[in-house]
């Protein structure tokens, strides 16, 4: 029996109709710009549209945390928000204080149990869980083994302190070796992480954790043997880097070239790093190295989390979430630290990995963890938090800028200090 004509249109706008409302989207924005992480996110993201066809998860990379994070407030306060930003670790008190983010652990029950404690704290602020880890990691030691094998350095046995580090250079120089001793991007966070190797705070009030920072502690003896140290190895002609800050290509490209001994960046970028040296030297990795008097405290929790956005349906809060915990899952997590360097944050995918015996076969790898086990659990590994984090970063960054320069290390320490109190003070001035 043949339908009436209006009839056959009106079950095919019904079900037109019924396509395009049984779809929602949902859009994660993410600071990845490189095609190996970008391309891994889009792919958990269509692995969990296709389990979920009733939503469709759009990936967005806006090339940087700085970027992503000031677009997604601006895109939340035009009324535009997307539902999923990942956001850098400095950046958590600026996302609590904009009061734009609905706080992870307020979106339905699940559990927390199996993602690793230290990695958790640094996101749990007043008690509450904001955000879910995601990208993980700590700074470590690159080495060129054959140009220590080249100045008679062992490989097995790498500088652990700053003096082993210039005695290592010495060497090195003594030798002959044509490339420079070591390089590093001129990045806070390596400052952030040997302040807390020395158990020591970068902010009051605990690092912010016991009441908002008013105080950035940047004239302490601390800050002052990270800052001399690198002058000394400036002074010696030991140290290289790009002259721009912040600048991580550029200085994993010095080393990846061949053209220093010793690197220090993020565990993140091991297979990057590996990848590019390619059959040209032997990569090797080492702890951190920490001040001379300093007990190894531990390291803080790098990276970024994911957060959600609030003025979403009650239903795309908790897909978003949901896209989220599968992202990050026993064995999503497993697949991104193979494929990064990245520390997976969940216990359950570390156990993984060790009983295929991924640390053995992979010993590059290990460093990180061992780092991350030997963290206690005291105010200077928890992380500072203060809103204008990322302003008061280019502030340290210029003034060990400025000690590369000539200046004396007190007088760039104390104007720094003055400058970030005060962008403190701008800060919390709007609370």
């Amino acid at each position: 029996m043949k339908r009436p004509l209006t009839a056959v249109l009106t079950l095919f706008v019904v079900l037109c109709l019924g396509t395009a409302s049984a779809q929602t989207t949902i859009e994660f924005w993410h600071a990845f710009g490189d095609e190996a992480r970008s391309g891994w996110i889009e792919e958990r993201a269509a692995e969990w549209s296709e389990q979920n066809p009733e939503f469709d998860v759009v990936v967005e990379s806006k090339a940087s945390y700085r970027e992503t994070l000031d677009g997604a407030v601006l895109a939340a306060r035009q009324g535009e928000p997307p539902h999923v930003v990942q956001v850098f670790e400095v950046g958590s008190q600026i996302a609590v204080d904009s009061g734009l983010f609905e706080p992870v652990g307020d979106i339905g029950d699940f559990s927390t149990d199996d993602y690793i404690q230290p990695v958790l704290n640094y996101y749990t602020i007043g008690g509450t869980v904001n955000s879910i880890p995601f990208n993980s990691s700590n700074p470590i030691l690159y080495m060129n083994e054959d140009l220590m094998s080249e100045a008679g350095l062992d490989p097995e046995n790498p500088p652990q302190t700053y003096g082993e580090v210039l005695e290592a250079c010495q060497t090195a120089e003594e030798a002959g070796v044509s490339a420079n001793c070591i390089g590093f991007n001129l990045h806070s966070w390596f400052f952030e992480q040997w302040m807390a190797q020395q158990d020591a705070l970068l902010a009051n009030n605990n690092n912010g954790r016991d009441g908002r920072a008013t105080e950035v502690l940047l004239t302490s003896d601390a800050a002052k043997n990270i800052a001399s140290w690198i002058k000394d190895l400036n002074d010696n002609g030991y140290y290289t880097y790009t002259g721009v800050l912040e600048d991580w290509s550029g200085s994993d490209a010095i080393f990846t070239e061949g053209n220093v001994m010793f690197h220090i960046t993020s565990t993140a970028d091991i297979g990057n790093i590996v990848n590019a040296a390619g059959d040209s030297f032997t990569v090797g990795t080492g702890l951190l190295p920490i001040a001379d008097d300093a007990e190894r405290t531990g390291v803080i929790v790098g990276g970024a989390s994911v957060w959600i956005m609030q003025d979403h349906p009650e239903e795309e809060l908790t897909a978003a979430r949901d896209f989220v915990l599968y992202m990050t899952n026993t064995e999503n997590m497993e697949s991104w630290h193979k494929l990064t360097g990245y520390f997976p944050v969940r216990t359950s995918s570390v156990e993984a990995l060790a009983s295929e015996n991924w640390f053995e076969e992979n010993p590059r790898f290990e460093v990180a963890f061992d780092q991350l086990e030997e963290t206690e659990t005291v105010p200077a590994t928890a992380g500072a938090l203060m809103g204008p984090f990322p302003e008061i970063r280019t502030i340290i960054e210029e003034a060990i800028q400025k000690v590369l320069n000539g200046q004396e290390v007190d007088a760039a320490l104390e104007e720094a200090k003055r400058l970030a109190d005060n962008a403190l003070e701008q800060y919390n001035s709007n609370f």
